[in-house]
C-alpha cells in the first residue's frame, strides 16, 4: 500500500510518497521519497511567518514537488493506493491549497482522498520509523502547539486521542521564537537558542518556571517569555557569553517545566512508551532531559528522527496510510479546518476561542 502527503500547514511545502503492508498489527513503513521547500528565505527578513505569502509559496511550489516525489519514488499516479493531505489545523490559506490539490489528484486518477489532522500527523509519525505500538503517551511540542495526549491509534469519532493537557497560553516553541528574536539570532528560533545554548551556562540565569510543581498536566510559557525580554534589556550590548548563558538557562527552564509536567502525565496515564515529537522534538538537550524523566517512571522515550520531527510530507502520508488499511477515507466535499483539535471530545469552539 503506498500513499502519497502533502503538508502546507504553515511554512513549509512538503510532499511524500510512503509504503507499508496493507494488513497486520505493526505495520512496517518505508519512505520512498520525502521533498520539502522550506520557505524560510520568504520569511527570514521578517522574523517569522506571514500567512499570505506562505499561501502564495505553496501554491507555487506544490505542483512541482509532487512531480519531484513521484520522481524520485519511481512511481506514476496510478501506482499509488491514496492521497493524503493536511486538512487543519493550521494557516487557512496553505492548508486550503494542499487539500485542493490534493482532491484534483484524487478525483482526476480515482483514487481515496484523506483529510489528515496535522496533529495526528506528528502523533503516529514515531511509527513509521520506529517499532512502537499503541497505546502510548505523546508530548506534542511545536511553533503552535503544546500538548500532552494519550494515543491509541488513528483518529475516528470513536475518540482514540485523550488529551491530558495543552497550554493556556503560548506555545513552547513560540517562546524559543521570541528567545531567538530578542537576542537577534535569526529565524527559526529553536535550532538558533540550541546552537547559542553550547557552551552556555545553564545555572547563570534563574527564570520562571510556569505550571512547575503544580497539578495537572497544563502548560503556560507568557510568563516565561516576559522574564526572558526583561533578562535582555539589562545585558551589555554584545557580550556573547551572556547570551549563551541565557540560552542555555532558558533551555534548562523548559527541560524542567516539561519533564514536570510529562512526570504528572505519566502518573495520571500511565505508560511503558513516552514519544515526543514535532518541531521542538529535534532539541537534543530536551531529549535527553525527558529521556531521563521517562526512565525514572519505568517508561522508555521514543522520538522520531530529527527530520520527521519538523513539518513533513511523510508524517501526513503516513498517517493517512494507517487511516486507509482501517478504511477510513474522505468525501471530496471536506472542509479546511484552521482549528481541529485531536481529542474529538474537545468543543472546537472552546478550543478556538482559547488559541
Amino acid at each position: 500500500m503506498r500513499v502519497l502527503g502533502i503538508e502546507t500547514s504553515c511554512d513549509e511545502t512538503a510532499v511524500a510518497i510512503v509504503e507499508a503492508e496493507a494488513a497486520g498489527n505493526q505495520p512496517v513503513g518505508r519512505i520512498l521519497a520525502n521533498v520539502v521547500y522550506s520557505q524560510l528565505t520568504e520569511h527570514r527578513r521578517f522574523g517569522g511567518v506571514v500567512p499570505e505569502i506562505a499561501a502564495r509559496a505553496h501554491l507555487e511550489r506544490l505542483d512541482g514537488l509532487v512531480a519531484e516525489a513521484l520522481a524520485e519514488a519511481k512511481l506514476g499516479l496510478a501506482d499509488l493506493d491514496g492521497i493524503a493531505a493536511t486538512g487543519g489545523p493550521g494557516l487557512i490559506g496553505g492548508v486550503m491549497v494542499g487539500v485542493m490539490t490534493a482532491k484534483a489528484m484524487a478525483f482526476a486518477h480515482d483514487k481515496p482522498f484523506l483529510a489528515v489532522n496535522h496533529l495526528e500527523g506528528h502523533a503516529l509519525s514515531v511509527r513509521l520509523t520506529e517499532d512502537v505500538t499503541y497505546p502510548y503517551l505523546l508530548l506534542l511540542v511545536s511553533g503552535g502547539h503544546c500538548q500532552l495526549l494519550t494515543v491509541r491509534g488513528p483518529n475516528s469519532a470513536g475518540g482514540d486521542f485523550t488529551r491530558l493537557g495543552t497550554t493556556i497560553d503560548d506555545a513552547v516553541g513560540e517562546c524559543f521564537d521570541k528567545t531567538a528574536k530578542l537576542l537577534n539570532l535569526g529565524f527559526p528560533g529553536g535550532p538558533a537558542v540550541e546552537r547559542a545554548a553550547v557552551g552556555g551556562d545553564p545555572q547563570r540565569f534563574p527564570l520562571p518556571r510556569p505550571m512547575w510543581r503544580k497539578p495537572g498536566c497544563d502548560f503556560s510559557f507568557s510568563g516565561l517569555k516576559t522574564a526572558v525580554r526583561q533578562t535582555v534589556e539589562k545585558l551589555p550590548a554584545g557580550d556573547a557569553k551572556a547570551i549563551a548563558d541565557l540560552c542555555a538557562s532558558f533551555q534548562r527552564t523548559v527541560g524542567d517545566v516539561l519533564a514536570d509536567r510529562c512526570a504528572n502525565a505519566l502518573a495520571l496515564a500511565p505508560a511503558t512508551i513516552l514519544v515526543v515529537a514535532g518541531g521542538v522534538a529535534a532539541n537534543l538537550y530536551l531529549r535527553t532531559r525527558l529521556e531521563t524523566l521517562a526512565a525514572q517512571h519505568g517508561a522508555r522515550l521514543v522520538a522520531p528522527p530529527v527530520k520527521l520531527c519538523t513539518d513533513n510530507g511523510a508524517m501526513i502520508a503516513w498517517a493517512g496510510l494507517e487511516r486507509l488499511r482501517l478504511g477510513r477515507t474522505d468525501a471530496l466535499d471536506f472542509r479546511p479546518r484552521p482549528r481541529w483539535p485531536l481529542d474529538p471530545t474537545l468543543d472546537v469552539k472552546s478550543v478556538e476561542s482559547r488559541a
